[in-house]
């Protein structure tokens, strides 16, 4: 055997060592790299706020105990409807890719109620807050005054989330009309703009845990 016959056999079980290549990579849609992009900046708007709330809440010595205050029951069932949410939306972005219209109508339908439940509590909560003295300029509770910027932090950091709730479960209604004409179940990458919405939906279910942990529990 020569030296040439030598060296392509080494190369050739060298090849058989070597990972697959992942069909998938670097072939990301546009849409997809920009909605990865809005995530990023929005995150950032996050992160900032609730490291303002940080340092307002901890350079404060009179800031209220948020337990005492704040009705932690009803908002942690708020957040476990939300997170059924992600699942159903993962649900339904799979529905897309088998082209099964049904399920994916049917699973969108079920984001979108759970979407709608949480604005609901959260709209009830923000009544009994007002109701009880506490507003975005001036807080009271039980009727003796409490540090005003907890009411105004509070609504500033929940009511930003709950703008990109609103904006999502109107982002889903636009796509749940346009699947029950079939427009995401015809293969290919026809399913895109559900995976789009699915990665939006994620993202303010995985900042409504950090909300939730930062706002209610500490």
């Amino acid at each position: 055997m020569t030296t040439a016959d030598l060296a392509h056999a080494a190369h050739a079980d060298h090849g058989h060592d070597e990972p697959a290549e992942d069909p998938h990579f670097g072939k990301a849609t546009g849409g997809k790299i920009a909605m990865w992009m809005f995530i990023a900046q929005d995150g950032m708007s996050f992160g900032g706020l609730l490291l303002a709330y940080g340092l307002l809440r901890f350079s404060s010595v009179d800031w209220p105990q948020p337990s005492d205050i704040l009705g932690i029951p009803l908002t942690a069932f708020a957040t476990f409807v939300l997170i059924c949410s992600s699942l159903t939306m993962v649900m339904a972005v799979e529905g897309a890719k088998n082209r099964d219209q049904g399920a994916l109508t049917k699973w969108l339908g079920l984001t979108i109620f759970g979407g709608l439940i949480f604005l609901g509590i959260q709209v009830y909560e923000y009544s009994a807050l007002v109701h009880e003295g506490i507003t975005f300029a001036t807080s009271t509770w039980e009727g003796v005054p409490i540090n005003d910027r907890f009411g105004s932090t509070f609504y500033a950091v929940t009511g930003f989330h709950g703008m990109h709730v609103f904006s999502g479960v109107v982002y889903l209604i636009c796509i749940l009309l346009k699947a029950m004409r079939g427009e995401y179940t015809q293969g290919g990458n026809s399913y895109s703009p559900v995976e789009l919405v699915g990665l939006f939906w994620h993202f303010v279910d995985l900042v409504w845990i950090l909300v939730f942990t930062f706002i209610y529990l500490l």
